[in-house]
């Protein structure tokens, strides 16, 4: 009796325990106005900015507010709803208007290559459908996009979804170079044009749990992205796709952008045949170490946060990921004496810094809301929030959110008590790496389908060849046939492959996907072969 009586009492603990712990505050309550964004963030910045946001709106308006956000997933998810969604919308209301809904219409309503004449009676029936969209007031039903890449937030003003929020004509104070300057080594930290503001900073790097890799009897702490490639860690890296996930992609970017800067620095490139060959040539081995990399992997996820997590579990002992996620999962997991197993470092030299934006949406259907909300995010009240401590003055309640604030006044002597992070200073980082958006920018999505048909799609028989070369110790004939890389060398996806995936042409994109995994498939197994027979 006794036995069954614990085990009651333990059962009631445990059901009460959530609610103990619930907020006091109901987000979900009536309110006056309603704000609805769509986010890849996780539940602690929804949760901090959430009640900051609805003191403020209160203070300011004298009204309640209710933030409705949508989480369909990652940044690169999102970016692919909100092309869906807008499609919809503007197909729906072109045909509303009388108009015969074309495949000339829908392929160019919200391509920004489409120019316009001056005379709108000039137009041709692209010309129109882009004119009418940029003029259109089309809803989705949704205020802000809010969190993830540049990358993303520049394609969607570039389709014209985001609009200028009219901020930075607003607020010109905090628009420069002493507080949120326009470009930072090579990056870009807001659109000029006011259509998506940076908000906060990232940067990427390597997350690893200390514990896994004296398991693993490595002794070294790792130090570069080259560490990933290390054979003791097979079946140890946590990796996320690429093609679902922003800030994975992003990643990526910095191992091949690293590699081509080592070789224009080591060439000089002082003429253009010299810059050409450095280019194709750090391309080709930042794509070889991606290779390796992915042979390690013990996944690829879909979404980019469970990285960090797994490694703080054990369930891999090291992983990539953008800086937040490695430290606010170190955070999550600190012991009572402040130490952590796992730890987050961002490669010296291996990566830019980046934005993390937010844009008003076109059709916002509380416009005046979302405004009031991007002024708030880049207020220093809400500029605290993302890396203030908890319970300091203007800091978060619950959660440390450990993301760095755009704002360089945060970075001033007089904040460093309050911040979780007071050693690090991405301004500083900044500068030991200069991103050069026209080495890797414009072939950013042919970037990652490459990687997608080289290591996802083939992986089975990628991390085979990688095993055997392993056992074999690597005999020479068999790496080489392993890492050739010249069906997706620097030219042709420059030209064949990034043509293929901007053509629009759905089929084509899966045919050549075919070609290429095959190839790869093909390669893979006859590099296990050599590698078996010792060659």
């Amino acid at each position: 009796m006794r036995r069954a009586i614990i085990v009651i009492l333990a059962l009631a603990v445990i059901i009460a325990v959530p609610f103990i712990l619930k907020p006091k505050q109901n987000f979900l309550t009536k309110a006056d106005d309603t704000l609805v964004i769509i986010s890849p963030h996780n539940e602690a910045i929804r949760y901090e900015f959430t009640r900051a946001f609805t003191e403020y709106y209160k203070n300011k308006t004298g009204r309640t507010i209710r933030i409705d956000w949508r989480l369909p997933g990652g940044a690169s998810e999102i970016a692919r709803y909100l092309t869906s969604e807008y499609y919809a919308a503007f197909q729906n209301a072109w045909q509303t208007s009388g108009r015969q809904w074309t495949f000339e219409v829908q392929s160019s309503f919200d391509n920004s290559s489409v120019t316009l004449p001056k005379d709108a009676a000039l137009d041709n029936t692209a010309q129109s459908a882009r004119r009418a969209f940029l003029a259109s007031d089309v809803s989705i039903g949704i205020d802000l996009f809010f969190g993830g890449g540049t990358y993303d937030f520049i394609q969607q003003a570039k389709a014209g979804r985001l609009v200028d929020c009219g901020l930075i004509s607003k607020l010109p104070s905090i628009f420069n170079d002493n507080s949120i300057p326009q470009m930072v080594s090579g990056g870009a930290f807001y659109d000029p044009q006011g259509r998506w503001l940076g908000t906060c900073l990232a940067s990427f790097g390597i997350c690893y749990n200390t514990d896994s890799l004296k398991r693993l009897g490595i002794d070294t702490i790792p130090a570069a992205w080259s560490d990933l490639a290390n054979p003791r860690l097979a079946h140890q890296v946590a990796l996320a796709d690429p093609t679902k996930s922003g800030s994975a992609a992003k990643t990526f970017e910095m191992i091949i952008q690293q590699q081509i800067q080592e070789q224009v620095s080591k060439s000089g490139a002082s003429t253009d045949a010299a810059k050409k060959e450095s280019l194709a040539k750090g391309w080709l081995l930042g794509m070889q170490l991606i290779q390796r990399i992915s042979a390690n992997a013990r996944y690829f996820t879909d979404g980019a946060p469970r990285v960090p997590m797994d490694v703080s579990q054990g369930d891999a002992a090291i992983g990539m990921c953008i800086d937040f996620y490695g430290r606010f999962q170190s955070e999550t997991i600190k012991l009572s004496d402040g130490t952590s197993r796992l730890h987050y470092f961002t490669p010296a030299g291996g990566s830019s810094v980046d934005a993390d934006p937010i844009g008003l949406l076109r059709g916002a259907p509380n416009s005046e809301a979302a405004k009031l909300f991007l002024e708030f995010v880049l207020s220093l009240e809400g500029q605290k929030l993302w890396n203030f401590k908890v319970g300091t003055p203007g800091g978060p309640t619950h959660y440390a959110l450990r993301r760095l604030p755009i704002r360089k006044e945060l970075y001033l002597p007089e904040f460093t008590q309050y911040r979780s992070d007071p050693d690090v200073d991405p301004y500083a980082e900044a500068k030991l790496f200069t991103y050069h958006e026209g080495w890797t920018g414009p072939i950013f999505r042919a970037m990652t389908f490459v990687i997608r048909v080289m290591c996802l799609d083939t992986n089975d028989e990628l991390q085979n060849a990688w095993h055997a070369l392993i056992a074999a110790n690597f005999p020479p004939l068999a790496m080489a046939r392993f890492s050739d890389l010249s069906a997706v060398d620097y030219a042709t996806t420059f030209t064949t492959i990034r043509d293929a995936l901007r053509s629009g042409d759905r089929i084509k994109e899966i045919q050549l996907a075919k070609t290429l995994g095959d190839h790869f498939r093909t390669q893979y197994r006859e590099a296990t072969e050599l590698a078996k027979e010792g060659k």
